[in-house]
């Protein structure tokens, strides 16, 4: 009977901790968040930097992906029946870098094709950096966070090694609680910050390198039409 008082009372206990451990576990995110100190403030920045340059790419790349289905096969049968300036205008009708390669194409028709492919190809290096445009910096903010969130965590921690060494023999684990939060915190938001960055990066990177595929598969079809025989 003691045996099963005893298992009893110690279940009550356990179950009393895990009440007051859940309600302490009940924190403010945003408190915790002041709590990094001003290192928050840049890695906010970085944050918001990242985020706009994501969506603003991710919705330049899907624009610039859309292409007409019919676009190359109407451009055909324009350059077969010699519709030169059909051809121009149905190029100068649609807003993708695929439309306005094959028009500096189209206007080089009739001098030597190695310079109609330098001109297109020209004017495809300029479309690919206007596409890559901010995604260094986006990448730079991958790499930069952690280390900002790292400057963090040693700030953190010679606070918290000289409020110790101020505290004498009466070291209170409350007395350390600043420096630790400033080290843990702008530790966690450094690397939260980094691996969204990063993966945010290699999508932008992956989809441009979709439209550049893209890209290059219509040049080498309209290369292909300049080197049909005559009929």
């Amino acid at each position: 009977m003691n045996l099963l008082l005893f298992i009893q009372a110690t279940a009550e206990n356990i179950a009393d901790a895990n009440l007051e451990e859940g309600a302490e576990q009940s924190i403010n995110y945003i408190e915790m968040a002041m709590k990094g100190g001003w290192i928050m403030l840049p890695l906010l920045f970085l944050s918001v930097v990242s985020v706009y340059i994501f969506f603003e790419r991710f919705m330049a790349i899907k624009k610039a992906s859309k292409e007409d289905d019919g676009f190359m096969n109407k451009i055909k049968d324009y350059i077969h029946d010699g519709k030169i300036d059909s051809a121009i205008a149905l190029c100068q009708s649609h807003d993708f870098p695929i439309s306005r390669m094959i028009e500096k194409g189209i206007t080089r028709i009739g001098r030597p094709l190695n310079d109609v492919n330098t001109a297109i190809e020209n004017v495809g290096n300029l479309e690919i950096s206007r596409l890559e445009k901010s995604l260094p910096t986006l990448a730079t903010v991958a790499g930069g966070a952690p280390m900002i969130g790292f400057l963090g965590t040693v700030i953190g921690m010679i606070r918290a090694f000289y409020d110790m060494a101020n505290a004498g023999n009466n070291i209170d684990v409350s007395l350390l609680s600043s420096g630790i939060y400033t080290a843990m915190v702008t530790t966690v938001t450094g690397l939260v910050i980094g691996i969204i960055a990063y993966f945010a990066y290699n999508i932008l990177v992956a989809k441009v390198e979709k439209v550049v595929f893209k890209m290059e598969a219509r040049t080498m079809e309209f290369m292909d039409l300049l080197n049909e025989p005559a009929h």
